[in-house]
């Protein structure tokens, strides 16, 4: 009886856990995972091109007249992504451009683990389609080791930002970096999980 009613906890735990993952992951494990693995021949899942993290990055060239702005794109970018950006500073002074060692550039924000599954979920989903006259993204934003970079013009595309309190659009770079080794292999795992490429829409 008490290997039962063990058994049946054991299940209901597996069914919780399998609710707290994200759909895009599940997506992955479900889907994704085994069409590449039969598209590619891989051997062993351990193979297969996998998110590795998201990486996102906010320039502040108008934070050298204005060091408001910094404590904007901070709150924002924290709104967006859940998570608390880190402030990127020169590293040395450039005179041609005013810039002094150790002056505030951009901040950036780093995804692994379930907030980088939800982020690319809302960013595929909710983001993307809400570009004026959006006709996909491009399939060539690859660096030639299957991570891709994806640049958006302004942050109100995400509906967790109040368009009404903005002061300014400002531009996005999204990078999306994966395990594949090629290209190929990381453009499959991104069409798969749902990145509307121009040449699918």
């Amino acid at each position: 009886m008490a290997e039962k009613k063990t058994t049946k906890n054991t299940e209901q735990k597996s069914l919780i856990n399998k609710k707290d993952l994200p759909n895009v992951l599940l997506k992955f494990r479900n889907d994704v995972m085994p069409d590449l693995m039969k598209k590619y021949e891989f051997t062993t899942p351990m193979a297969v091109p996998k998110l590795l993290k998201i990486v996102i990055n906010v320039g502040l060239g108008e934070a050298l007249l204005n060091s408001k702005i910094t404590d904007t794109v901070i709150a924002d970018l924290e709104i967006i992504t859940g998570q608390k950006p880190v402030i990127r500073r020169a590293r040395k002074a450039i005179a041609g451009f005013k810039l002094r060692e150790g002056q505030i550039i951009g901040v950036m924000v780093t995804l692994r683990g379930n907030r980088m599954y939800e982020f690319f979920d809302r960013l595929v989903n909710t983001a993307l389609p809400r570009i004026r006259d959006f006709r996909g993204v491009s399939p060539n934003s690859f660096d030639g080791r299957g991570n891709y970079a994806l640049g958006l013009k302004e942050q109100v595309i995400f509906p967790e930002i109040d368009y009404t309190a903005m002061s300014s659009a400002r531009g996005l770079q999204v990078v999306i970096v994966t395990s594949a080794k090629e290209d190929d292999h990381g453009r499959s795992l991104l069409d798969g999980l749902g990145m509307p490429f121009q040449n699918n829409i």
